[in-house]
């Protein structure tokens, strides 16, 4: 099973690193493949650029097995949709049990996505959660996913079932970090530290 995490990453921080490693190892994925996007649809255009968010990003996985950075979503043209994302996966692990990572807000709102409507015939899903967490029964009737009762239901298909999976909970936003920075406030402890470093030299700069 293979683990999908996209997002802006801008900058990543140990909110997207974390629940991701919890993840593959709670749900054993064999990898979780960050896949930060060029355009996003839904919001206003990235704080750093491109090579910057890479950069930072390859700093944060390089060091830990498992982690692999995919840079489809920036070779590809246009606005980044998940599941033109996930078609093209598809074409790289055929059969293989595609689960996407998302955070309840997203988890819930996955009507408003673009084409959304494909995504059960493409993934997974794994909702991170906070530990005790339950969806009402009504909300999981509105789902276009069917509800794993185990983790090992996961492996049984290639796609269309979701899995609640309760991560540790760390607020720290991409938009805090930017507005402390804006600020000239510290972010130290809210990402990796190599990664700190080296955004401050893209800030000076």
């Amino acid at each position: 099973m293979i683990g999908i995490l996209g997002g802006t990453f801008d900058p990543v921080h140990f909110g997207h690193l974390r629940p991701a490693l919890e993840v593959m190892e709670a749900v054993g994925l064999e990898q979780v493949r960050f896949l930060p996007n060029s355009i996003p649809p839904h919001r206003e255009t990235p704080w750093l650029d491109v090579a910057n968010r890479l950069e930072l990003l390859t700093t944060a996985t390089d060091d830990q097995p498992g982690f692999v950075l995919d840079r489809r979503e920036l070779e590809r043209p246009g606005h980044s949709y998940m599941v033109d994302t996930l078609e093209s996966l598809r074409e790289d692990f055929p059969g293989e049990a595609l689960c996407l990572i998302l955070g309840m807000d997203a988890f819930m709102g996955l009507r408003q996505w673009h084409q959304w409507q494909r995504l059960p015939d493409l993934c997974h899903v794994v909702a991170t959660t906070r530990p005790g967490f339950a969806l009402e029964e009504e909300l999981v009737l509105e789902l276009p996913f069917e509800p794993a009762r185990s983790v090992p239901d996961l492996s049984q298909s290639a796609s269309g079932r979701f899995l609640l999976q309760s991560v540790t909970q760390l607020d720290i936003s991409a938009s805090r970090i930017r507005e402390l920075l804006a600020n000239g406030k510290s972010v130290r402890y809210l990402l990796p530290d190599e990664v700190n470093n080296k955004l401050m030299m893209m800030v000076k700069s």
